[in-house]
Order: structure tokens, then sequence, then C-alpha cells
């Protein structure tokens, strides 16, 4: 198997002879190169995976509705047409969703269940698989912040399981009966350090141990409402940390769960490069992660930019670990070593990616994550390169 290689250090030896742009030019051919020796081994990996298994390619598309009401239009080949189309003719096979109980509808919060359920109808009507984000928050959860929701605030414990219990089972039933039940479930966001605070804080409130068997309860309620409200139907349960480039992270989170006799059957990790670490590390932890709890794994977040961020000025980034250029190609080959690394985790468990926030294009009076730099479409609506590698998953086998 051929080494996927970086750009030598000759070639700035090459920009000192014989000036840069003759560097630029021999750079790109060489990262052409490269690239398709990538694109290739995504495909043999492709055809020696597991009969039936299908490898996910996607992002999550929460802000699009609100994009396109506030004047954002999406081009295919010169033509005005749907985001989720667009995609779907690349490659991506499904979509995320975030939801949160009563959102201010201030900028992009906008997730309430009629807004989710309209988007949701358009990517099953595409064909697509569409995977729910249940926040169980009025606005974002990671994890520096799990808020909850204003109308549980004074609940006591007991209440708000069964609080999360009725909503879970209410979102999940409503889905279900307008026809857009969702194929994966993730009960909370990057709950890497619980959910609901103060109640399931895993840490800095009362005793761990104590804290981690209310955060299983709750977590077990959220489940628990997932699976009832589908009813018959089978829906898969994601478990989302952001442990990307973290395999001790991971390693202790799960086995807290096991310990707790919680029940899923997807692990799912954000991977932002500059916070998570290196795409090596990233490997380690798939690797690990799979062999350990022999669960489907799914990078559930991840993005690269294709302009040039600041990443010294971003909190807790670390700019060493952007090792692609920060270019349309270095986007490109980021996503393809991205997949490539995912196809490699063993006995086929690495189920897949989805990019955050494909489309924030800037619309006046929104704001745009890192200003759009991290899109799969430029400033203009067009399609970048990298989405060109999702096409790879609408092929035709050989």
């Amino acid at each position: 198997m051929r080494k996927i290689k970086r750009l030598p250090m000759a070639f700035l030896v090459v920009g000192l002879i014989f000036g840069f742009p003759t560097l630029f030019i021999v750079a790109q051919k060489y990262f052409m190169a490269n690239r398709n020796v990538v694109e290739e081994e995504i495909k043999r990996l492709l055809r020696s995976r597991v009969e039936g298994k299908e490898f996910l390619v996607g992002g999550d598309i929460s802000a699009l509705r609100k994009i396109e009401e506030m004047g954002g239009l999406f081009f295919d080949e010169g033509k005005i047409s749907d985001a989720i189309l667009i995609m779907r003719k690349h490659g991506a096979n499904c979509f995320r969703l975030r939801l949160f109980v009563n959102p201010p509808y201030t900028d992009v919060v906008v997730n309430d269940l009629p807004y989710t359920i309209e988007l949701a109808k358009r990517i099953k009507k595409s064909g697509a698989k569409l995977l729910l984000d249940l926040h169980y928050s009025d606005t974002w959860a990671d994890p520096g912040k799990q808020f909850k929701p204003e109308a549980w605030r004074n609940l006591e414990f007991e209440e708000l399981v069964e609080k999360v219990y009725s909503y879970t089972y209410d979102c999940i039933r409503t889905m279900r009966d307008e026809g857009v039940l969702p194929e994966i479930v993730q009960p909370g966001n990057e709950v890497t350090n619980g959910m609901l605070w103060p109640d399931g804080k895993l840490y800095g409130v009362g005793d761990p141990e104590q804290q981690w068997g209310k955060f299983t309860r709750l977590l077990k309620a959220a489940i628990q409402g997932i699976k009832d409200g589908a009813g018959e139907s089978e829906v898969k349960i994601l478990i989302h940390i952001d442990r990307g480039g973290d395999w001790a992270g991971t390693k202790f989170f799960f086995e807290n769960l096991e310990k707790h006799n919680v029940s899923y059957d997807i692990i799912g990790l954000s991977y932002y490069p500059w916070w998570h670490g290196t795409i090596d590390a990233l490997r380690e932890n798939l690797n690990n992660a799979a062999t350990r709890f022999d669960k489907d794994v799914l990078v559930v977040e991840t993005a690269y930019p294709h302009r040039s961020v600041d990443f010294s000025q971003v909190e807790y980034a670390n700019p060493e670990y952007m090792e692609r250029p920060m270019s349309p190609e270095g986007q490109r080959a980021f996503l393809a070593e991205l997949i490539l690394s995912i196809l490699k985790t063993p006995n086929d468990l690495g189920l897949g990616v989805l990019w955050w926030y494909p489309e924030p294009i800037p619309v006046s009076g929104l704001n745009a994550w890192f200003g759009g730099a991290n899109a799969l479409f430029d400033e203009q609506g067009n399609v970048m390169p990298a989405m060109e590698v999702f096409k790879i998953f609408s092929e035709p086998e050989e």
C-alpha cells in the first residue's frame, strides 16, 4: 500500500533556486499526483468493504433553510439549485439536523421541531439518510456548555428524567408520523462533560460517581424515548463526544458508559484538527475504539478551511495541527485523507464522515462560522473542489 505523501522540504529549495512561481507549479503537480493516489485507494477499500454496509458521507445542514430565507443561493454548473440536491449529486448520502427545545430564533439558532421537520422532508425526498441531533437545550450545547432549557430549569431531578423521556418520545413520534423518522439519533451533542447541567454535569459538581449515575440516567431516558417513539421501526443510537484525536479520553468516556450499562450502536466523534490533533491521532483513536468497543465509529463533525484562517487567534486551537494548505486543494486533500483513514478502521467499523456546516455562504444579517472559510461552497454559492471527493461514493462499481 502506498504511503500518503506530504510536501517535502526539498520544495522549499526549488522555490529558493528557481523562484516561487516555479514552486507553485511543481507543488500543484505534486498535490494532484498525491490526490489521485489517495482517491484510488478510497475506491479500492470501498470495493473490499463488507457487502451491503454503506459508508456515510454528507454534512450537518441545519442552517440551510435560514440561509435560504435570508437570500442565500447555491449554484450547480452555473445554475441555481437546491444545496441538498447539489450535495446528493456529488455523492452525499446522509445529512444531520440539530434540534433545540425552544430556540430564541436569533441568527441560525432557529431549529425547533417544525423547522427541522420541513428540512427533514427535503432530505428524505432526496433519498438520503437522516441523523437527528437532539441538543436538550434552547441553544448550542458542547463540552463547554450544556444549558438546560429554560422551561425545564426548575424541575427536580426525577421530573427532569421524565421530561427527557417524554420530550424525546414526542419528537421522535411526531417525526415518524410526518414520514421523516431518522435512521440515526444522537441524544445530546458533544456530551463529553455530560448534559443538562448542573444535574447531568460530570465534573466540578458533587461526587463524580454520583454525577455519572445521574448523567447516564438522563441518557437512558433519552434512548428509551427514541426507541418507544420509533415504535417498530429501527433507529440507531449514536453517542457523540468531541475527542476525535484523544484515545485516552474516548476510552475513559465509553468505558464509563459500559460500566453504567448504557446501550448504544455508534460512537460519534468530532474531529477539527486545530482543536483535536493530527490525523495520525485520529487514526489511533479510530483503530483503538473500534477494537476495544466493537462499535461503528462515525466522525459526525469535521471541517477544514479552503482559505487562510489565523488559528493562533482561535481559542484552544493549535495551528501546528493544520498539516494541509489552507486552500481549495488543501481542503480537498484533507477530506480525502480523512475518508481514507476512516475506511481503514478495523473490521469495516469506520461508518463515515459528516462535514460540519457545509452551507454557510455569506448572507446579510447572518454570521457565517469562520466567515465561511470551512464551507463546501464558496462565497458565491458554487461547489468547492472538496465536494468532488464525495463523488467517489456515487460512481458505479467497476
